[in-house]
């Protein structure tokens, strides 16, 4: 639990600090991006969440300007990745979206652009660009971390191609097979995207027909060369006992 600061007091009809929550589901990363931000006098730290359940919590008590969530979070009743910034777009539309990731896979980054979510940062990159992409957001301006403006390039994210063999699968079909390649079963899937498992398994064969791909083992193969895995990933059932973490501060 983070503790209370002095300088994050409950917000005045007069305080124009800028109001943000921060959602990862790394204790120490949560640490050093709150530390990051304590030190800039006009931003105010609205309070903290390891996972989606606890972000969206926060976001429905709280008026916030800007949200920083990791991209893969799971133990939360609303998923994470693509399907988690879709429903924050959707039901927070004012709300500013900050995406961190460890993944550097071209689809998923463009995937978030997709989105709408103009800035992204990587976690390989040092914390100091949070501050940059916290002002980008707010003015609505695009701003992505050096690591993530490498693949973006290298990709030709800007101009709509790309070299990777997943450029034609759907953003539905792309979140499928990167929660089955990190580790997740197929009903593990279904119930952490709210779907039937039947709609997930032909997702995930679409997938692999578009790629050219008969076998799993060639599947999870063409994750780990493709950096879609995800550590955080975890089976369904197990996050399920994991309580919805979420601190607002006083």
């Amino acid at each position: 639990m983070m503790p209370t600061q002095s300088s994050h007091e409950t917000l005045s009809s007069g305080d124009r600090r800028v109001r943000v929550v921060i959602a990862d589901d790394h204790p120490l990363l949560l640490a050093g991006l709150v530390h990051e931000l304590q030190g800039q006098a006009d931003v105010h730290i609205v309070g903290t969440a390891s996972n989606s359940t606890a972000l969206v919590d926060l976001l429905e008590k709280h008026p916030i300007d800007i949200v920083i969530s990791d991209y893969a979070m799971p133990g939360g009743s609303h998923g994470d990745g693509i399907t988690l910034f879709g429903l924050l777009r959707q039901r927070f539309p004012h709300v500013h979206l900050i995406a961190l990731t460890m993944m550097s896979n071209a689809d998923v980054i463009r995937a978030l652009l997709a989105q709408g979510i103009q800035c992204i940062l990587s976690k390989a990159d040092p914390l100091e660009y949070l501050t940059t992409a916290l002002y980008a957001a707010l003015a609505g301006k695009r701003y992505l971390s050096p690591s993530i403006e490498t693949v973006v390039q290298r990709h030709g994210i800007q101009g709509g191609s790309s070299s990777s063999r997943a450029r034609h699968l759907s953003t539905r079909e792309l979140e499928v097979v990167r929660l089955y390649v990190s580790g997740l079963t197929i009903s593990e899937i279904a119930r952490r995207l709210d779907r039937s498992k039947q709609t997930v398994s032909t997702q995930k064969m679409s997938a692999m027909r578009k790629l050219g791909i008969s076998r799993d083992a060639d599947l999870i193969k063409y994750g780990i060369e493709e950096q879609l895995t995800s550590q955080s990933a975890e089976p369904h059932h197990e996050a399920k006992r994991r309580p919805a973490s979420g601190t607002a501060e006083n």
